[in-house]
């Protein structure tokens, strides 16, 4: 398995997400088992069924953040340039078709989160801005078409 690549923030959300679902989920839906368990019958039973699927869920949950926190490496370690866009980056665009500005951070795909304008690095989007510099105009393919940006700004 490769390197997982975080923020310290978002190696802190994974952690702490892992903790709630050990400490309090796992706890909830073993108890809700339980009490299915005792309604009887369990081929017929829709509690047992449903709290067991949410069992297996949580069990799937847990065991992929405990790969990938096991895989991680924290950006702030990693001697990345600053002079171009890669992973960490904090990216100031203009869209040249609708001249708005944009603010994208690059992160690994663990962590995106696009309403708080984190992008993953594999995203159309991320792919098409790795590698640039401030200044640079890059002609991005998305499903939706051809996004025109200007790099205005890189920060880290």
């Amino acid at each position: 398995m490769s390197e997982v690549y975080l923020s310290r923030d978002g190696y802190a959300k994974l952690k702490e997400e892992l903790k709630e679902l050990k400490e309090t989920e796992r706890p909830t839906v073993r108890q809700a088992l339980q009490r299915a368990r005792e309604f009887g019958d369990l081929s017929e039973n829709a509690e047992y069924a449903a709290a067991k699927e949410r069992l297996m869920f949580l069990e799937q949950r847990i065991s992929k953040l405990e790969d990938t926190l096991s895989r991680a490496t924290l950006l702030e370690n990693e001697a990345i340039p600053e002079d171009k866009v890669y992973i960490g980056a904090t990216v100031e665009l203009i869209d040249l078709k609708r001249d708005r500005e944009l603010t994208y951070m690059l992160v690994a795909p663990e962590e995106a989160d696009f309403e708080a304008g984190k992008i993953s690095t594999t995203s159309p989007i991320g792919k098409g801005l790795l590698g640039h510099s401030e200044g640079e105009e890059v002609e991005i393919k998305v499903p939706a078409g051809v996004l025109n940006y200007r790099i205005v700004k890189i920060s880290r």
